[in-house]
């Protein structure tokens, strides 16, 4: 099944503690339908001693979140937007519902 988000696509937060923030998705999650987005959901991660981080201590990192608490932004108009799959010359493109603003072509190039 296509999905309407990418890595590399900025979206928005529609609910949680980040509602409302702006982000570069950074990686896709499939199999568990999540996304991880830049600067959202952070956690702290406790580490131990090791030769690549011999101090130790606690480092903040972004933790997934789920696909259906995010939304494309639409270029055009800097909001939230919902997508619609539309076929241009054989190829599958991701079109933004509100305004029809391409967002651009489905899987691998």
């Amino acid at each position: 099944m296509a999905r309407h988000i990418k890595s590399g696509d900025q979206v928005i937060v529609i609910t949680g503690a980040d509602k409302g923030k702006v982000g570069k998705v950074l990686r896709v999650l499939t199999a568990r339908d999540r996304v991880v987005v830049e600067g959202i959901n952070r956690v702290w991660k406790h580490v131990r001693p090791s030769q690549r981080n011999p101090q130790g201590g606690r480092i903040q990192k972004d933790a997934p979140i789920h696909l259906s608490n995010v939304m494309p932004l639409d270029p055009s108009t800097g909001k939230g937007t919902r997508v619609r799959f539309e076929m241009k010359d054989g190829v599958k493109h991701r079109v933004a519902v509100a305004s029809g603003t391409d967002l651009g072509r489905t899987g691998k190039k």
